[in-house]
């Protein structure tokens, strides 16, 4: 009888896989055709690729002159003068529409790693998560790294879980460990954070590794867990992620006379002013996505507005008109010289200096507060402050149910983390959301996209919940 109805399993199976793809890839296209979101950092991408593209030089446009820049790690303006050189230069459209196709084939990452992890109707379950996602479909229309960043650590993800021998004997474990390490150099190659996920991978194989060395842990070792096996595979995804890093690095020496493996900390090049006291300052106060655009992004070369200024952002009356003359000084001109960012680096310091828990600890957990809870419709033309409710009702709607999506994939996926019975496995995934989610923490840009590369641990942790209940 059960082989009898295994043939209509598979049916019914690929009924599911193929209505669900057909709803995501429809949703994806709705969006780029809807909503594409071509930003600024889309043209820098797309300068940079169409120089690299059309004159061998990997640098921006200024004045009319091609200037050899280190702003940005060359993985997403490669993928941009690919699709140009087909395509056509500044085809955004097309960039769009491969990209819904890498967000497509992250949905099945994401089912693959579930089944592994949990069962096969856990695989549906976060597939169609995934395929209904509208934040990953979202960015998948704007021509930014978000998407390729996402589908490489998924991928990275998948090939670590296989590596291990989660879901099945793991055959030839050392080029799965091997494609691991070439997908987490990928996505450092898009954006440097990207070896976040190398630290999470190094992390969960060290603890492997102490596990396998106690002494009763012998009769829990497989050929995938013992030792050397684990320091090999450690070796190999170490040296695959970081070599691609060395054509780049050789690169900024030859040309820039700068030793430099990934990007500028604040993507800026040799003559550009690093405002050191300023970034310093909006760290003593800032928590959420609407500071970022009132006042951390319009400097320099942009009026700030003072009254947008919360009041944790003053600790007394002499501060805030300390303060508001800074701001004044600034606006002047619009501009930042040496002496006014050391002035508000002077003010960041006596803010430290009265309250170093709130600069270290608490402001730093809400901003990661912030990028996991708040709806994330900064692609949209939302308002920013949608609590206010003062925004068009059609938009006000959309920003109202991002949020409740967001707050519920949150929810279930920390339902299923509680309801895990197993740790193996599911610890990397926790692993890489716990040190990303620290290492956003220290920015003072708490921007919602920079959680999305959690989301693939997130769907597949929401995805348990569903499989429990089953």
């Amino acid at each position: 009888m059960h082989e009898l109805g295994r043939p209509g399993r598979v049916l019914k199976n690929a009924w599911f896989f193929l209505c669900c793809s057909l709803g995501a890839l429809a949703w994806r296209l709705f969006l780029v055709l809807r909503f594409p979101a071509v930003v600024d950092d889309s043209r820098l991408y797309s300068d940079i690729a169409k120089n690299w593209l059309q004159h061998g030089i990997y640098g921006i446009t200024n004045s009319g002159v091609i200037v050899p820049t280190l702003s940005r790690l060359p993985g997403y303006p490669a993928f941009l003068a690919a699709i140009f050189a087909i395509f056509g230069a500044e085809n955004f459209r097309a960039v769009l529409l491969i990209q819904v196709f890498f967000d497509f084939a992250t949905c099945f990452l994401i089912a693959d790693m579930a089944r592994r992890l949990f069962s096969e109707r856990a695989a549906k379950a976060a597939f169609l998560l995934a395929a209904l996602c509208p934040f990953l479909a979202n960015y998948a229309a704007a021509a930014l790294t978000e998407t390729l960043e996402i589908f490489f650590t998924a991928l990275a993800l998948d090939l670590a879980l296989r590596g291990l021998g989660i879901g099945g004997d793991a055959s030839r474990p050392m080029l799965l460990w091997l494609g691991c390490g070439l997908s987490v150099g990928a996505g450092i190659l898009l954006r440097p954070d990207g070896g976040i996920l190398l630290a999470a991978i190094g992390a969960y194989l060290l603890f492997l590794l102490v596990r396998a060395l106690r002494p009763n842990a012998a009769h829990r070792q497989t050929p995938t867990l013992q030792p050397r096996r684990i320091i090999t595979a450690g070796i190999v995804v170490a040296i695959a992620a970081l070599a691609p890093l060395i054509p780049w690095t050789l690169r900024n020496l030859h040309t820039l006379h700068r030793f430099e493996p990934l990007a500028p900390r604040y993507a800026t090049d040799s003559d550009e002013m690093v405002m050191s006291g300023f970034n310093r300052w909006t760290k003593t106060w800032i928590i959420d996505y609407v500071s970022v655009q009132e006042i951390y992004w319009p400097v320099p070369g942009s009026q700030m507005d003072f009254t947008k200024l919360p009041n944790r952002a003053f600790d007394s009356p002499a501060q805030r008109e300390k303060t508001s003359d800074l701001f004044e000084e600034y606006n002047a001109n619009s501009n930042m010289t040496p002496e006014l960012d050391a002035l508000f680096g002077d003010l960041a310091a006596e803010r430290i200096h009265a309250a170093p828990l709130r600069y270290y600890v608490w402001l730093p957990a809400l901003r990661i507060s912030d990028m996991w809870l708040r709806p994330r419709t900064e692609l949209f033309p939302s308002d920013p402050r949608w609590w206010e409710f003062n925004d068009d009702p059609r938009w006000l709607m959309v920003s109202l149910t991002f949020g409740v999506i967001n707050l519920a994939y949150v929810a279930m996926a920390l339902a299923g983390l509680i309801r895990a019975r197993e740790f193996y496995g599911i610890g990397l995934l926790v692993v890489f959301v716990l040190l990303r989610s620290a290492f956003l923490g220290t920015l003072e840009n708490p921007e919602p996209r920079y959680t999305l590369e959690c989301y693939p641990a997130l769907i597949i942790l929401a995805s348990t919940v569903i499989h429990r209940r089953a």
